[in-house]
C-alpha cells in the first residue's frame, strides 16, 4: 500500500514540475541614450552624487533643509510607510513556516436515550454522557513546489525597497521646494529693497517737479503725474510686504511649523549663481534618481505577482501531521504510552471550478505588469528629457541674466542723465518718470532672473537624483 501511494504522489510531482512558470520581463531602458541633447562634451562627474550640504553652500537653507527633514509632516508619514512595508516583508518570510498548533480540548456530550448513540453508550459505556478529552500538537505545512511563496516573498522584498525609494523621492521634491521656497523668499525680500529704493528716488523727483511748480516751470499736471508715480511706487512696499508674510507662512508649513517668522541672514545678491553643474551621462542618473528606482521596483513587484498568480492555477501540496494524548476519561488522559495518538497525511488540491477566475487573476497580472514596464520606460523618457530640459533652461537663462545686468546699467545711466537734464531744463518730467519706471522694472526683472537661475540649479540638482542623502 505504501509503495502505490509513493508511486502516485511521484507521478503527481513529476507531472506538476512539467509546468511552466512566467519569465521576468527584460529591462525596458537597454536603449538609452549615451548623452544628453545638447551636450557635446560629457562629463562622468554628475551633481546629483552630491549631498545636499556639499550642495548648498549657504548655511541658511542648509538649516532650513535640514530642519524641513527632520519636521516635514510628508517625509515622516514616507518614513512610517518604510516601516509597515518592513512588516509585510517580515509577514511574508514567514509565509514557507510550518504551521504549529497546540490544541487542548475537554467534551462532554449527552445523546438522547432514544438514539443510536444513546442506545450504545449506556449499553457499552454503561453511562448516560460520552467524555473526549484531548491535548496535541497539528502541524501543516504547504511545499512550494510552484515557487508561489517565494514569489510572495520576492514582491514582498521589492514592496519594500519600493517604498524606501518613494520615501527618498519624497525628500528630493521637498529639498527641492524648500529650496524654491527658501530663494523666493530672497527675491521678495530684494524687491522690497528695490522698491523703497525707487520710492526714495520718486521722492525726490517729486520735490523737484513741486520746486519747479512753485517756481512757474512746470504745470500742475506734472506735479499730478509725478505724485502718481510716487505713489505707485509706495503701493509696491504693503505688497511685498503681504507676500513676503505668505511666502513665510509656506516655509514653516514645510518645515512643520506654524506661521513664524523665517530666518535669513545674507541676501539675494550675496548668493552666488553656479557657474558650472556636471550633468554626467544619463546612466548615472538612472541609477540613483529615487522615482526613477521605484518604478523599476514597481515592476518587479508586478512581475512577482505574476508568478503568485500563475502558481495558484497549479495544484498546492500539503502535508500535515498531529500527534498528542487522546482519551475518553479524565482519570486517564495522561497514561502514556496509553493515550498517545498520531496522524501523518499528505494532500493535492487542485482547483476545478475556480479555475476559470484564478485564469482571470493571472491575465490581469499580466496586463499590470505591461503597464508597469510602460511606466516605467516613460518614467526614464521623461527624466532623461527633465535634465535636458534644465540644463538647457539654465544655459539660457544665464545668457538672459548678462544681458539684463548690462540693461540694468544702461538704465541707471539713463536715470541720472534725465535728472540732471531734469534740473538743467533739457528734459521734462515724463522723461524722468519714465526712465524711473524703467530701472525699477529692470531691477525687478534682474532679481527674478537670478531666482530663476537658482532655481534651475536646484531643479537640475533634483532632475540629477540628487537630494536624499
Amino acid at each position: 500500500m505504501k509503495t502505490h501511494i509513493y508511486t502516485i504522489f511521484t507521478v503527481l510531482l513529476f507531472a506538476l514540475y512539467g509546468c511552466s512558470i512566467p519569465r521576468s520581463v527584460l529591462n525596458p531602458i537597454r536603449d538609452t541614450p549615451s548623452q544628453y541633447r545638447g551636450l557635446a562634451a560629457v562629463d562622468t562627474n554628475s551633481i546629483g552624487n552630491l549631498p545636499i550640504k556639499e550642495f548648498f553652500a549657504n548655511q541658511d537653507i542648509r538649516n532650513i533643509i535640514d530642519s524641513a527633514i527632520l519636521r516635514n509632516i510628508d517625509l515622516q508619514i514616507a518614513i512610517k510607510n518604510i516601516e509597515a512595508a518592513n512588516l509585510s516583508l517580515k509577514r511574508a518570510k514567514m509565509g514557507n513556516i510550518p504551521q504549529l498548533n497546540l490544541q487542548v480540548t475537554a467534551n462532554s456530550s449527552r445523546p438522547s436515550d432514544n438514539s443510536l448513540n444513546g442506545l450504545s453508550t449506556s449499553q457499552f459505556l454503561k453511562t448516560t454522557h460520552i467524555e473526549d478529552y484531548n491535548a496535541g500538537l497539528a502541524l501543516s505545512w504547504e511545499a512550494d513546489i510552484w515557487g508561489k511563496i517565494s514569489k510572495q516573498k520576492e514582491a514582498a522584498y521589492a514592496g519594500y525597497l519600493q517604498t524606501a525609494e518613494a520615501k527618498k523621492a519624497v525628500q528630493t521634491r521637498l529639498v527641492t521646494t524648500v529650496a524654491t521656497s527658501f530663494y523666493r523668499l530672497l527675491l521678495l525680500d530684494a524687491q522690497l529693497d528695490i522698491a523703497k529704493k525707487n520710492l526714495t528716488l520718486s521722492d525726490n523727483t517729486l520735490k523737484m517737479v513741486r520746486q519747479q511748480f512753485q517756481a512757474g516751470q512746470v504745470t500742475s499736471l506734472a506735479v499730478q503725474q509725478t505724485e502718481a508715480q510716487q505713489l505707485k511706487a509706495s503701493q509696491l512696499i504693503p505688497q511685498i510686504t503681504q507676500e513676503i508674510n505668505i511666502q513665510e507662512n509656506v516655509l514653516s508649513e514645510l518645515l512643520g511649523k506654524y506661521p513664524t517668522t523665517v530666518e535669513r541672514v545674507k541676501t539675494l545678491e550675496a548668493l552666488e549663481i553656479p557657474e558650472r553643474l556636471a550633468v554626467g551621462v544619463p546612466a548615472t542618473m538612472l541609477a540613483i534618481r529615487p522615482d526613477v528606482k521605484s518604478f523599476e521596483l514597481g515592476l518587479r513587484v508586478a512581475n512577482a505577482k505574476v508568478g503568485v498568480a500563475n502558481a495558484s492555477l497549479y495544484p498546492s501540496l500539503t502535508i500535515s501531521a498531529s500527534a498528542g494524548l487522546n482519551s475518553f476519561t479524565a482519570s486517564n488522559w495522561f497514561n502514556i504510552p496509553a493515550s498517545l495518538f498520531g496522524v501523518v497525511g499528505a494532500g493535492i488540491t487542485q482547483p476545478i471550478f475556480n479555475r476559470r477566475v484564478l485564469k482571470t487573476e493571472f491575465e490581469l497580472a499580466k496586463v499590470e505588469r505591461e503597464k508597469s514596464v510602460l511606466s516605467f520606460r516613460q518614467a526614464v523618457i521623461g527624466a532623461v528629457a527633465e535634465v535636458a530640459n534644465e540644463q538647457s533652461k539654465l544655459e539660457n537663462l544665464k545668457k538672459e541674466y548678462t544681458i539684463a545686468q548690462t540693461r540694468i546699467n544702461t538704465l541707471r545711466l539713463a536715470v541720472k542723465n534725465a535728472d540732471l537734464l531734469f534740473k538743467s531744463g533739457m528734459a521734462n518730467y515724463l522723461e524722468v518718470i519714465t526712465a524711473q519706471a524703467n530701472l525699477l522694472q529692470g531691477e525687478l526683472d534682474l532679481a527674478s532672473l537670478k531666482t530663476a537661475q537658482l532655481n534651475s540649479s536646484v531643479e537640475l540638482y533634483r532632475a540629477l537624483g540628487g537630494g536624499w542623502n
